[in-house]
């Protein structure tokens, strides 16, 4: 694995949706396919964490039942993206594999990235591959999640690519379509169109700017690449939307070229985890850590283990939001439980090697992984 320069943009997403990924055709553009895999590959070579948010499922499938390439019936939808799920990660596999970049797969709908168990397993699992170099392909479950088939939910993967960018603390996510950025005015119909190069604050008045979809392949429009916008830079992550067909549009936008709309975030990520943990920390219980474990965490930086666990108080369950004291029952951090309270009363003061032998199960060595803890009053 490349080693980790300090780069403005570290950790990326790249969210490519159907018209962009079909060249506004029915099926496909391997062609495409293939230039955006290599830009990704030779940024995560160069040691960026990549993270690619896909559509094109029902796309893909069109291309093999085309009996049902027309219809519109949700069934028919079903069955479309059922058949090009597979092929769609096939073609990404194998373009991935020329770079000799590793890949894998994962398909999420809302309620697993809104359950908090779900996002524990889903940030662990998605930060774990992005530290071996894989590059992780996401898509909407569109088997089994019908909304997003029906258009009410992602909006053709844009809401969920701002949902992951929050969960992994993205630094930058590129939103790419079929046009250059946002415009003043729809640029198709009025010649007077202006290009916005950067959005300094998300308002109404950007609405007005924004229309539905233009096509049916896909299920985004400006809109919802606003409200994506809108989500993500309220988690401290820069937004780009720009046009996929551009020449290298994800390796200079990776390096801060200007190229598209740039929609700026005005909070820091870790102001914004502050915020989320804090909105969340559960009320059923805490832990209590000796002040080796407090040193550790403060100065070194660690990820709380048993062994520096004194006691825990109340009941909570593995993936709750809990606080961490100091013998003197000081706050001085919160974050999410990889153990429930009842398993940590079992682990407390023990090493982490002794985790599974006693409890018979096991969730890391970790109590709270570091990447799921914030400190407070730092």
């Amino acid at each position: 694995m490349a080693s980790k320069e300090n780069y403005k943009y570290r950790r990326i997403i790249v969210k490519a949706g159907t018209n962009i990924l079909t060249s506004g055709r029915d099926e496909l553009d391997d062609s495409f396919i293939d230039n955006l895999v290599s830009q990704i590959s030779e940024l995560s070579s160069s040691g960026r964490e990549m993270l690619l948010v896909s559509s094109g499922a029902v796309a893909a499938g069109r291309g093999v039942m085309r009996n049902l390439a027309k219809s519109s019936v949700l069934p028919d939808r079903q069955v479309l993206a059922a058949v090009g799920q597979g092929r769609l990660m096939h073609l990404y596999e194998q373009a991935f594999a020329t770079h000799g970049i590793p890949t894998a797969q994962a398909l999420l709908s809302r309620r697993d990235v809104n359950d908090r168990l779900g996002y524990l397993n889903l940030r662990n699992t998605l930060l774990s591959l992005l530290n071996n170099g894989v590059v992780p392909v996401i898509n909407e479950n569109d088997v089994v999640a019908v909304e997003e088939l029906e258009g009410e939910v992602f909006g053709d993967n844009d809401t969920l690519s701002a949902l992951v960018a929050n969960l992994i603390d993205a630094d930058l996510l590129v939103i790419l379509g079929s046009v250059e950025g946002m415009y003043t005015k729809d640029p198709n119909i009025f010649t007077d169109a202006e290009l916005i190069s950067v959005v300094e604050k998300i308002d109404d008045k950007l609405n007005e700017y924004a229309g539905p979809s233009s096509d049916l392949r896909g299920r985004g429009g400006m809109v919802t690449k606003i409200e994506a916008a809108r989500l993500a830079t309220a988690s401290g992550v820069d937004v780009v939307i720009a046009d996929g067909t551009m020449d290298s549009v994800v390796s200079r936008l990776s390096n801060g070229e200007r190229i598209g709309t740039l929609f700026k975030t005005s909070v820091s990520k870790l102001e914004s985890r502050k915020r989320w943990m804090l909105s969340g920390v559960s009320n059923k219980g805490n832990i209590k850590i000796d002040k080796g474990a407090v040193s550790a965490l403060r100065s070194s930086k660690t990820s709380l283990l048993p062994a520096g666990v004194m006691s825990c108080f109340g009941q909570f369950e593995r993936g709750d939001i809990v606080y961490i004291k100091d013998e003197h029952e000081n706050n001085i951090a919160a974050g999410i439980s990889n153990y429930g309270s009842s398993d940590l009363l079992q682990i407390q003061s023990l090493k982490s090697d002794r985790i599974e032998q006693v409890l018979g199960h096991y969730y890391g060595d970790e109590v709270i992984h570091r990447d799921n803890m914030v400190m407070l009053n730092d």
